[in-house]
């Protein structure tokens, strides 16, 4: 328990100056925390099959470019450029032909590393672009994502009898989810009414606030599916305590892509 709460409170003093900067700094570190994304997946990945190394670096490349495209905009960008993904797909297809090698490098390979870089550099890049657009968007993205998670764990702790996803996660429980959505709902409702529009809709808000802390807990349980397919208990150990960056973004990062749905109407 002392080293969870050290580490947490590091991971504050880390965080919140960053985020309070923002820009180029926060961008940077967004880009760090896909790479190190990156890696946790490929080392869960690697527990079954290794991966060629330029392969690897190919990738560790990519996601930290996706992840800082457009760092300083304020816009969530629609477009889609399909030759920045024709360009994903020859780079990691192409090598099949090179290696000749089913057992070293195969099609599963390929889009095991094309679905982890587009996941994790849009994942990142969509976070710092919220910061960039406006800072109380994310603190309150984070505030659902974390008094969500709180709450379920106490909430499940205290009155958990009924278990959620037994086989993906056998500590969770419905009480657990109830208790973590109603506060986060509760927390993240009133800081957005009160910080952010106070002249919107309080039952739309509502209603998309619990969908998001919903949405929270559902990529807290895909996150621990992976886990589970690879046999561990979390994806690193980066984070004293805590796991790895993918155990404490597990969240975040599906409510940011679900937020994204819903920004233009809140």
């Amino acid at each position: 328990m002392k080293t969870r709460i050290i580490s947490a409170i590091v991971m504050i003093l880390v965080f919140v100056p960053l985020l309070i900067i923002g820009e180029l700094p926060f961008a940077l570190f967004m880009a760090i925390l896909s790479l190190l994304g990156l890696y946790e997946l490929i080392h869960v990945r690697e527990k079954k099959k290794s991966f060629p190394l330029f392969v690897k670096v190919i990738a560790y490349i990519l996601v930290a470019c996706f992840a800082m495209y457009n760092f300083d905009s304020i816009e969530f960008q629609t477009a889609f450029d399909y030759r920045v993904m024709a360009l994903i797909l020859f780079l990691f297809l192409s090598p099949m032909v090179f290696i000749n090698d089913y057992d070293k490098y195969d099609l599963n390979d390929a889009l095991f590393l094309i679905g982890a870089i587009l996941f994790l550099g849009l994942s990142f890049n969509l976070i710092m672009i919220t910061r960039n657009f406006d800072i109380y968007y994310l603190i309150y993205l984070l505030l659902i994502t974390t008094i969500t998670d709180t709450f379920a764990l106490i909430t499940g702790s205290l009155i958990g009898k009924h278990k959620l996803c037994p086989k993906i996660s056998p500590k969770k429980t419905i009480e657990g989810l109830l208790g973590g959505v109603l506060m986060g709902t509760f927390v993240a409702t009133a800081f957005y009414f009160t910080v952010i529009n106070p002249r919107v809709s309080l039952v739309f808000l509502i209603f998309i606030t619990a969908f998001l802390c919903l949405i929270g807990q559902l990529g807290d349980l895909v996150f621990s599916f992976i886990k589970r397919y690879y046999d561990v208990k979390d994806f690193s150990n980066i984070i004293p305590g805590h796991g790895g960056i993918l155990d404490r973004f597990d969240s975040l990062i599906f409510v940011t892509f679900a937020f994204i749905v819903f920004k233009g109407i809140l």
